[in-house]
């Protein structure tokens, strides 16, 4: 029982940090941008589920997102052929194990239990670090165990001393992707995973709205009603 504890302790902490004390920055979530949603579970799949898994989550699930079947089959479908399956990873436990130390969280409720801002800043936050074993490490989560499986595209960041005893990030290497770019490639990306951690959220909303305004309008018409039942009676 100890064992299971402390393994519940340490695998949170292999992608996601406890916290580095840096600020965060705004995640550009938009909840009914499909086609950033689109993009940020093409991401997701081909990136993330590599050693991640999102086991609350089947593919049969994007269809919300205004994707054909046939879609989900040929662009983000490669770990099953089963539309109605849940998002697994195909990494061995053995070999995320033994390459991580433990094997890599699920995230299909990482953006519900850290947060967008979180998730954002992080991926913007890596940087070299030829003391850490993956040669990377985070402003976000120092000592970082996961590697920057994005680096190609944002490039290598370096930490540079700035006045005052503080640091900042100075992009060395460009990636493919312009810093303006790589900041929407990924904000795609943790738009995809506030979805997937409540793919009801946006429904939920809108039905939230539509019963207060209608409570509005029920509210005024009892109002009137009262006073046409009371007029009368002095």
């Amino acid at each position: 029982m100890k064992k299971l504890i402390a393994i519940l302790l340490v695998v949170p902490g292999l992608a996601l940090a406890a916290g580095g004390g840096a600020a965060l920055d705004k995640a550009p979530v938009n909840l009914h941008d499909k086609m950033s949603l689109q993009r940020g579970a093409q991401i997701f799949v081909n990136h993330c589920l590599n050693c991640h898994s999102a086991s609350a989550m089947r593919y049969s699930k994007l269809s919300e997102l205004g994707l054909s079947e046939g879609q989900i089959r040929d662009n983000l479908m490669f770990a099953t052929d089963k539309v109605g399956d849940p998002m697994t990873t195909t990494l061995d436990p053995k070999e995320g194990k033994s390459w991580f130390g433990v094997m890599p969280p699920d995230l299909s409720l990482v953006a519900r239990s850290r947060g967008a801002d979180w998730i954002y800043t992080y991926m913007r936050g890596f940087y070299r670090d030829p003391a850490a074993k993956s040669g990377w490490n985070n402003t976000v989560f120092p000592n970082v165990g996961m590697p920057h499986v994005l680096w190609e595209y944002q490039g290598s960041q370096h930490l540079q001393a700035a006045d005052k005893g503080a640091t900042r990030l100075v992009l060395a290497d460009p990636g493919k992707l312009p810093p303006a770019e790589y900041d929407k490639y990924v904000g795609d990306l943790v738009n995809y995973l506030v979805y997937m951690g409540e793919p009801a959220r946006a429904k939920r909303v809108q039905i939230g709205i539509v019963v207060i305004f209608f409570l509005v309008i029920f509210f005024v018409i009892t109002v009137l009603l009262k006073k046409e039942y009371w007029k009368d009676v002095r």
